[in-house]
């Protein structure tokens, strides 16, 4: 039975002197993936690869970390596994040199995870010749242990002919691509470091691990350190080196500030109840069935007090009679947990359970032969595609606001807030919200809808740029004074 080894959520929010600013968003239906060609190596026999990274695709083989790879008969890669398991390979002249598969499981989408594999074939001893260390712990239980032979040349950063080495694909052309976000890319070319060299063990909290400044390491020839700060060249190499990486199918969007020292709210995977489709780093939801509009999915991030701010960007869907047929808001994180059928009731005010029990707050947006608005106590609010709807959730005085394209909404007595909230009509009260209580942002869709949500972190292109007060996130509208971002160092703050 394998052990679950829980992800890294609280280094976001432990006390650091190192701030990690931002990260790369991988979506494989973009085919996105970095690739660099080695030349000679400091030393071929020794080498380590660090990276942080935060999965969003679970039970998926494809799912590569690093690779480096001639064709089929030198190649070397570390992947996650379909049973989320992580395998490291190595083959060298068509047999497999090593092949270290571990027992721990990695399912937790919501937290950061930090791997080193540090490597060192000219270890007498097998077991020093492959080390595996996850959030700074060395992994020492595997299913299969199959240790380099002594003095063998460590594929990762050997010059191999016609290939190369790339992250988050499984070959130099290209395929079975990671899915998440990765941060903190380290690769070390003739020196096997430990992890205790890349992270370090919060002094107040000693269970949580978080990362550190790297730039006094000694990189080799063929290393490199990819920070992802330069929108425009994600793959720089910060090490000293020029060993600059060529980004393939990324763009400025793929940049984030989703990282190991600050981890924002993304959709949760775990908690999609029908045949939901999620992409761009868990933020893009696609509905593919039209008997799932009842069946929820929410956030990774949840919350009881302070107050929240995100949008959600509507977007085009393919069914010409249900085209954009979206309720989006948010919800109890138990009731998206406890696998209920939800459905919107009334005039949509309201996510609730087959037992009629109010638990949260719904926009019901239809367009296509529907009319295209959001309906509120039959006041109408017009949403259109690519619109942007905009939440403001205040959790201690127990209240919402909704606008569009920056317009706040009248509340449900018919009083206007306009471009900026009025405290005195909020759109949902104190009888909606109940005390107490962790909310997350929540979603039901119907047909072939798709929308984006932007926590922070948009996987689509904002024309103005607005952060909160604590400069935090990036998104299209101003936040309201005194709403941050739903994200760890906001929570440690607030929440």
């Amino acid at each position: 039975m394998p052990l679950i080894l829980p992800g890294n959520v609280a280094s976001a929010t432990a006390s650091t002197t190192y701030d990690v600013d931002n990260s790369c968003r991988f979506n494989p239906g973009d085919s996105a993936y970095l690739n660099k060609t080695n030349g000679t190596p400091t030393n071929s026999k020794k080498c380590t690869l660090s990276m942080w990274f935060k999965r969003c695709e679970l039970s998926d083989s494809n799912n590569f970390l690093f690779g480096n790879w001639t064709g089929t008969t030198d190649y070397a890669y570390v992947r996650l596994q379909a049973d989320d398991t992580i395998k490291y390979t190595s083959i060298i002249s068509s047999s497999t040199d090593a092949d270290l598969i571990t027992t721990q499981v990695f399912r937790d989408c919501s937290a950061w995870y930090h791997i080193v594999l540090a490597l060192d074939t000219e270890q007498g001893t097998a077991a020093n010749r492959a080390k595996l260390y996850i959030n700074g712990t060395q992994v020492t239980s595997f299913s299969t242990e199959d240790y380099p032979a002594e003095d063998a040349t460590t594929q990762f950063t050997e010059n191999l002919s016609s290939g190369g080495f790339q992250i988050g694909s499984d070959k130099d052309t290209g395929s079975r691509y990671y899915d998440g976000y990765m941060a903190e890319v380290v690769v070390i070319d003739g020196t096997q470091y430990a992890a205790s060299d890349f992270g370090e063990f919060d002094s107040d909290s000693p269970t949580i691990w978080k990362p550190k400044d790297v730039s006094g390491l000694t990189f080799g020839d063929n290393g490199a350190y990819l920070d992802f700060e330069d929108s425009d060249n994600l793959g720089d190499d910060e090490s000293g080196n020029t060993n600059d990486w060529t980004g393939n199918n990324l763009d400025a969007t793929d940049q984030a500030t989703d990282t190991p020292t600050n981890n924002f709210c993304t959709l949760n995977p775990l908690t999609k109840q029908g045949s939901y489709s999620l992409a761009h780093g868990n933020t893009y939801l696609e509905c593919n069935d039209t008997d799932d509009w009842e069946l929820g999915v929410g956030g990774t991030i949840g919350a009881k007090s302070g107050k929240y701010y995100w949008e959600v960007k509507q977007t085009t869907g393919s069914n010409p009679a249900h085209t954009d047929y979206n309720m989006f808001g948010f919800n109890k994180t138990d009731k998206i947990y406890d696998g209920n059928r939800l459905y919107s009731s009334g005039n949509g005010n309201f996510i609730q359970t087959r037992d009629d029990a109010a638990t949260g707050v719904v926009i019901y947006g239809q367009t296509g032969t529907y009319t295209s608005s959001v309906e509120i106590n039959g006041s109408k609010v017009s949403i259109a595609d690519d619109d942007i709807v905009s939440f403001a959730l205040d959790l201690d005085n127990r209240k919402c606001w909704m606008g569009v394209d920056g317009v706040w909404v009248d509340d449900k007595d018919g009083n206007t807030n306009g471009a900026s909230i009025n405290t005195s009509y909020p759109l949902w009260g104190t009888g909606e919200i109940t005390a107490d209580t962790f909310y997350t942002p929540a979603s039901i869709q119907y047909y072939d809808v798709q929308c984006y949500y932007n926590f922070g972190n948009p996987a689509f292109t904002i024309t103005s740029g607005n952060a909160d007060a604590n400069g935090y996130g990036n998104f299209e509208y101003a936040v309201p004074s005194g709403y941050y971002a739903l994200c760890t160092k906001n929570l440690a703050e607030y929440g």
